[in-house]
């Protein structure tokens, strides 16, 4: 199987959030088996979606031939194993209710592949939305 690039956001408003973005990346290496090709400046943004802390936000680019669905087995697994408890709610009228978390991994980009299962969809379709990740995601496509 083929490797593609894969980019990642990761996202944190708790704790020591840059302690949270290494570790993170730490995980992701050991679990994808080898290290990021690139990785965007970290910024600091509000929260998107609800009031809370700051978040620090990064885009990190992993090179795999692992599919999009282990890839979102691994992004939960870190996920709890880094502390984050969360279950899906939603307001009257469907739209996702956000909340703080120690970290959030989310896939945006899959080589040029679109996946869309109730599980799954990529390209991230909130993506575009957030500035957050738009930001360090361009970072990285200007490296290239």
């Amino acid at each position: 199987m083929k490797s593609v690039p894969v980019y990642f956001s990761l996202g944190t408003n708790q704790g020591d959030r840059r302690a949270q973005i290494d570790e993170a990346l730490r995980r992701l290496d050991a679990a994808i088996g080898r290290s990021y090709e690139a990785l965007s400046s970290i910024i600091e943004t509000p929260s998107w979606g609800f009031e809370g802390p700051d978040f620090l936000n990064c885009v990190v680019r992993y090179r795999t031939a692992r599919r999009p669905h282990t890839l979102l087995r691994i992004c939960k697994q870190i996920e709890r194993a880094m502390g984050r408890r969360e279950n899906l709610e939603y307001d009257a009228e469907g739209r996702r209710i956000y909340h703080d978390r120690p970290i959030d991994i989310d896939i945006l980009l899959y080589g040029d592949e679109t996946v869309d299962t109730p599980e799954l969809k990529i390209p991230h379709p909130l993506m575009k939305q957030r500035d957050f990740v738009m930001r360090p995601l361009e970072e990285i496509f200007a490296q290239k």
